[in-house]
């Protein structure tokens, strides 16, 4: 049976994609964890890999950036894919 937890290069690449949408608006991570209701630590662990979100807290965070979850998830695959 598979596992059900996020493969490890997934979870970073997603966090390596977030922090590039949010650099590219030239958002803090303050401003953006406030957008999107969440606390800046957390978001923090988010951008860096460290904590695995919820898919609430991507939809909310994608939903701040004003991005699809279907570009992120497509950016994060891609970038796993080329191994960076």
């Amino acid at each position: 049976m598979p596992s059900r937890k996020s493969p490890p290069d997934l979870v970073k690449a997603v966090g390596h994609v977030l922090r590039a949408e949010r650099e590219h608006l030239g958002w803090s991570q303050e401003a953006l964890a406030e957008k999107a209701g969440l606390d800046r630590t957390y978001l923090s662990g988010v951008e860096r890999g460290a904590r695995s979100p919820n898919l609430r807290s991507v939809v909310k965070i994608a939903s701040a950036l004003k991005i699809k979850l279907s570009k992120l998830m497509l950016a994060a695959e891609a970038r796993c894919a080329s191994g960076e």
